[in-house]
Parts: C-alpha cells; sequence; structure tokens
C-alpha cells in the first residue's frame, strides 16, 4: 500500500536479536528482488523487539501519542532499485503487536500488517539495568523469551569485527520491506522454489541521535528461528544482541517494492 501518513514519536527501547545464517539458507526465504547481504561470509536475521512511545501524526502533542510493544522479525538484505542503484535494508517475513490498534491498522491505512500478540517485560533501573521480555504470539510460532542486561563488548565469535561496525550496519538497515497477506504468491515455508512477490509494504525508521549498546544475553529461545523447516541444525548460531533507549523517530512510508 502508499500511504502519505508519517508518524512521529520516541523510542523508547529497541532491541536487536541477531543471528548469522547459511546465505543458501536464507536465499529460499526471500522473495525477488531481495538477496541477503553478508557479513563475514554469513546472512544476518534476527529479531527487533521495540516500545514505541508517544507515536502520533505531526502536529498531535506529543501527551496523546500511543505506546506499544512490537516484534519484527528480519532479514538484512541488498536489491537493485528501479533506477539501478544498490540498496540496502531488511526483508520483514513477520510482524506482531501488541497493540490492537496496530494490529487494525497495518496493511490497512498504514504499511506493515501485524498479527496480535502479547507482551511481558519486566525491567530493572539499577546498575545492571537487567531485561526481561516474553513475546507470546498468537499461533505460538514466533514466541520469543529473552534475559539480557547491558554490556559493553561484544561476545566473543560474533561475525561484527567491533561495535562501530555493528553499528553501521544496521543503521543501514533502517528501511523494511514486508509481504502482504493478501495478493502474494510468495510463500517460503516449506517451499523449495522462489516466487515473485506482488505487493510489498514499505516503511523507512529514521532516528535522530543513532547509538547502539551490546546486550550480554543470559537466556534466549526464539520459536521461529529453531524451526528445523526454515532452518536446518546446524544452518544458525546466535551472533549478537544491542540496545538502544529513547531515541526520537519517525515512521515514513515508501512506495510499493
Amino acid at each position: 500500500m502508499t500511504s502519505s501518513l508519517v508518524l512521529h514519536g520516541l523510542v523508547r527501547r529497541r532491541v536487536l536479536l541477531n543471528f548469522r545464517v547459511d546465505p543458501t539458507v536464507i536465499q529460499r526465504q526471500l522473495p525477488r528482488p531481495f538477496q541477503p547481504l553478508l557479513v563475514d561470509g554469513w546472512a544476518i536475521a534476527g529479531v527487533c523487539l521495540i516500545r514505541l512511545a508517544q507515536l502520533r501524526p505531526k502536529g498531535v502533542p506529543a501527551g496523546l501519542g500511543l505506546s506499544s510493544e512490537n516484534a519484527a522479525h528480519r532479514i538484512a538484505v541488498g536489491w537493485t532499485d528501479a533506477s539501478g542503484m544498490p540498496r540496502q535494508g531488511v526483508y520483514i517475513p513477520r510482524r506482531d503487536s501488541g497493540s490492537a490498534l496496530n494490529v487494525l491498522i497495518g496493511g490497512r491505512l498504514f504499511p506493515g500488517q501485524h498479527q496480535r500478540a502479547r507482551f511481558v517485560v519486566r525491567e530493572t533501573n539499577d546498575d545492571d539495568a537487567a531485561l526481561d521480555l516474553a513475546l507470546h504470539t498468537a499461533d505460538g510460532s514466533a514466541d520469543v523469551r529473552l534475559r539480557a542486561h547491558p554490556s559493553d563488548r561484544l561476545p566473543a565469535g560474533s561475525c561484527f569485527g567491533s561495535l562501530e561496525a555493528a553499528s553501521a550496519f544496521f543503521a543501514a538497515g533502517a528501511i523494511g520491506y514486508s509481504a502482504r497477506r493478501t495478493g502474494s504468491a510468495f510463500r517460503p515455508r516449506g517451499s523449495s522454489a522462489r516466487r515473485d512477490t506482488v505487493g510489498l509494504d514499505g516503511l523507512e525508521l529514521r532516528t535522530a541521535g543513532w547509538r547502539i549498546q551490546p546486550l550480554a544475553v543470559d537466556a534466549l529461545s526464539c520459536r521461529y528461528f529453531a524451526d528445523p523447516a526454515r532452518f536446518p541444525p546446524g544452518s544458525l548460531t546466535f551472533d549478537s544482541a544491542f540496545i538502544m533507549r529513547d531515541l526520537p523517530h519517525q515512521w515514513r512510508p515508501l512506495p510499493d517494492a
């Protein structure tokens, strides 16, 4: 869909959970025109868990803005646009939200269809700033359970050589496209053939003061990435996690891909 509505607000908390994946496995899950972006020979996929606050159209007071917990399963991709220019962003096979309004308007009044989910989040304000988050999806197939706390370093074995390299990589993935539930001939799960997709909803996330901090993960389960039908044993490994907080942002619709 194409929309001219621009939304403003704050990213209260954004967690990026990242897996490094066999590129041939990821390629089978991508519609045209997308190709996996590689870091040290690996494709990068994961989950964005984001709490939005004060979300509203321009001109509406911040106090009237909405808050919500949301999740997007993402794959880092590149493609060539209609003008022949190389582009970079993410393909989003699934979005979930704890907000009934987001589910209602997503894909209708604003790009990005969401499935209804329930979030249980506990955060501490002490020196550890621990995060305990559970995402319960409607069908259970994309549940997430995370316990983590901030760190000052990347985990050993991460394919990102430095925090600066990781920050630049994810900052460049501000454009996201997601397939619509209707009108699409692309069904990756259980299919070995890639098909053309019609109707990809596009969004661009613009943030002010971009900064990320590593997360040390104490416990993690992601049902979507544990599904052997999508990711055969040995095809993916947890890589890293990052968090960002209190960033002014905008969501800008993009023309259909």
